[in-house]
């Protein structure tokens, strides 16, 4: 299975207005990326830790209007935020407005902070791993009951590296998967993730994609991650500028790769 190269941006909901959001997602979609994310804490994560920040799931419904053609999504919605009945009939009223566009980004959940200053139980890595497992059968279950049902089977995205865990929860029902590391670790886990999908009867090699954040340019990196099987590169960017710079050319390497 050949999978075409792929652009996305996280637009970072931090310090910036919503006014410079929603210019930043119609700039990169008139780029041309092919995905557009946001990302679910409630704080910044860099810069002001006290500055302005905007909520994952209500932007996305608000995305899903404004856009036409990319696809959005949350990278990632954490776990321990939403029951997880109700974020999937979130993901399946999202994926109505955008006509069948949304990804749902999920992950096990880390930033302490978010937790609590909104009164979730932080707990431990192994009881959000836990708990991530057991959301993704009551999130599918869920979509499948839904009236009217999703538009197509909302991909899957799992982000996370926990090898002896956190893999074995992708194997199991990831689309994609989003790594956090450098090249050669991305290399390690996936291969990992493939001895998984073969331990849980799945061809993860074939059926999950691979994901990653990019901060260099094409010409330093892209070569070397597509050889490692990497077929989606995702730029960060921050308010309130959003600079796309980046995104630009990551877009004009997978354009000329793929002519």
């Amino acid at each position: 299975m050949t999978r075409p190269l792929r652009i996305g941006v996280q637009i970072q909901p931090q310090h910036a207005d919503y006014a410079q959001i929603r210019d930043a997602v119609r700039r990169a979609e008139d780029l041309g990326v092919d995905v557009v994310y946001n990302w679910d804490h409630f704080f910044p994560l860099s810069g002001d830790p006290d500055g302005k920040h905007f909520e994952c799931w209500t932007m996305l419904g608000a995305w899903a209007e404004q856009t036409s053609r990319v696809q959005i999504g949350a990278l990632v919605s954490c776990n321990s935020y939403r029951n997880p009945e109700l974020l999937a009939d979130m993901a399946r009223t999202v994926d109505h407005i955008s006509g069948g566009r949304l990804v749902l980004g999920i992950g096990a959940g880390w930033f302490e902070k978010d937790y609590d200053r909104f009164g979730y139980e932080f707990g431990t890595p192994g009881t959000r791993i836990a708990d991530l497992a057991q959301a993704l059968p009551r999130i599918k279950a869920r979509l499948a009951a839904g009236n009217p049902a999703p538009t197509r089977d909302i991909p899957v995205l799992i982000g996370g590296g926990g090898e002896r865990k956190t893999l074995r929860v992708v194997a199991e029902h990831a689309d994609v998967w989003h790594s956090f590391g450098d090249l050669d670790t991305l290399t390690r886990k996936s291969a990992i993730l493939d001895e998984h999908g073969a331990a849980v009867g799945r061809d993860t090699a074939a059926l999950v994609e691979r994901s990653v954040g990019v901060r260099g340019a094409p010409e330093d990196a892209a070569d070397a991650l597509v050889a490692a099987g990497v077929t989606l590169f995702t730029v960060g960017v921050s308010g309130p500028d959003y600079d796309l710079s980046l995104v630009e050319r990551w877009v004009a390497w997978r354009d000329a790769a793929q002519s």
